[in-house]
């Protein structure tokens, strides 16, 4: 008797009936792997084939090597569970911006006219701006990795630490005007318009003490008001 009934139970196993007819792998009790995609819409700087084992689903985002905090020399997958807890990456670079063929793009601010560096901003310089090494190239200029450049040294070629437009470092002709620089000041204290003055040269007719000062401002006055009657009229 007890054989009839294992007997019975074994054919009960092998009939299709037990569970139907659908086929044992589309059964809900067999494990498979979801065919949600990780991202909408995916492209350039994703790889589609990658099973995301953190997330449960299809697709990676391709970080670009400077990106990385380790060392590499090509894009490579980090799963959405790293980027948003910025495990691998840089802090100073944002991994929504696409960079050819891979995500991770130097943080900006100031339409790109400064950079994040080691979590500071600092100078884009202008592309002719004299550095002695630039460290980096961006969509708008150069950043250095080390101090930046002194107002003296920017001063020699014609140059100021001020924006211009998309960049810092406007130049100056040094034919045209001085750059007085102080101490360690990045920008110059002030901006001479020489109109033609050699800078350099002292004055033959600098007045020699405080009387022949006020003597010479008085002239100055007395001069600039009788042009101002002659060209000007208060009604």
């Amino acid at each position: 008797m007890k054989k009839t009934f294992a007997f019975s139970i074994f054919g009960l196993m092998l009939s299709p009936m037990a569970f139907g007819a659908t086929p044992w792998w589309e059964r809900g009790t067999i494990c498979q792997i979801s065919p949600t995609d990780c991202y909408s819409h995916m492209g350039t700087g994703y790889d589609t084939e990658l099973w995301d084992t953190t997330d449960k689903c299809w697709g990676m985002k391709l970080i670009c090597p400077d990106a990385l905090i380790a060392t590499e020399y090509a894009p490579v997958p980090v799963s959405r569970s790293d980027i948003r807890a910025g495990n691998k990456i840089k802090s100073d670079f944002d991994t929504d911006e696409l960079n050819g063929d891979c995500f991770g793009v130097r943080k900006t601010v100031s339409n790109g006219a400064m950079a994040m560096v080691n979590g500071k901003y600092v100078q884009v310089w202008c592309n002719g701006v004299p550095l002695d090494s630039p460290d980096e190239y961006l969509p708008n200029g150069v950043i250095t990795y080390a101090d930046a450049p002194t107002c003296a040294e920017l001063a020699e070629y014609g140059y100021v630490a001020s924006e211009n437009k998309k960049c810092y470092g406007k130049y100056y002709d040094p034919a045209q005007y001085y750059i007085k620089c102080s101490g360690d000041n990045l920008l110059p204290e002030r901006i001479v318009v020489l109109n033609g003055a050699d800078y350099t040269m002292a004055s033959s007719d600098m007045p020699a003490d405080k009387s022949a000062a006020e003597d010479m401002f008085d002239k100055m006055e007395s001069i600039s008001q009788k042009q101002r009657s002659k060209y000007f009229s208060d009604n």
